[in-house]
């Protein structure tokens, strides 16, 4: 029976929180500095809520982007048996196999012109742009488009057809374990075991 394949990080997950949480722990940090700065004031000692007030903020902008720090982490797909799973810290969908049509492989700034792209959105997919990506093509989505939408970043998505574009850094490894998990066919077979020979059958015959 096949194994479940490798686990594959979502890059444009990891992309999107990489650009919040150093920003958040920048801006925590801040709150911090402006709180002491208040606190060793002489007016600090009559009015302790404006340095409580800064470092309460403070303490909360670190624990969000040390939160985006671990949520980076906890998207990614993996291909089974039976389905194509994908997990983001707040959806988890299983994509069986006879959904999927077919699979393609091509560079993201194919499937994302830079010229459909506002200003800002175009810095954002920058780092994206020259990477290779897999179009998983669908006769249809396991769960509602809208909330697909919702949960999953615009990179996902090249237009309004059934697939979902999977950006992932080893992707010809993920390509080739999707289709053979596809073909039925495990691609990480188990190592077969040597049958023990015992010290009698190693004695010269006569």
């Amino acid at each position: 029976m096949a194994r479940a394949g490798h686990k594959y990080p979502l890059i444009v997950y990891q992309h999107m929180l990489n650009r919040w949480w150093p920003a958040m722990i920048t801006l925590g940090l801040g709150m911090f500095a402006l709180a002491y700065s208040e606190y060793i004031e002489p007016m600090g000692q009559f009015l302790p809520w404006r340095w409580q007030l800064f470092a309460g903020v403070g303490g909360l902008c670190i624990l969000i982007g040390v939160f985006f720090l671990i949520l980076r982490h906890l998207a990614y797909v993996q291909p089974f048996p039976d389905y194509l799973k994908l997990v983001t810290p707040f959806m988890r969908i299983n994509i069986s196999y006879k959904r999927i049509k077919k699979t393609t492989t091509t560079e993201m700034h194919y499937l994302f012109p830079h010229k459909s792209m506002s200003g800002w959105v175009q810095d954002i997919f920058e780092p994206l742009a020259g990477r290779t990506a897999i179009v998983v093509d669908l006769n249809g989505y396991p769960i509602s488009p809208v909330m697909l939408r919702f949960f999953l970043s615009r990179f996902f998505f090249k237009d309004k057809t059934p697939h979902l574009v999977i950006l992932v850094k080893d992707w010809m490894r993920f390509s080739s374990e999707l289709d053979s998990m596809k073909s039925g066919i495990d691609p990480n077979p188990a190592p077969q075991k040597r049958p023990k020979s015992s010290i009698l059958s190693q004695l010269p015959k006569k």
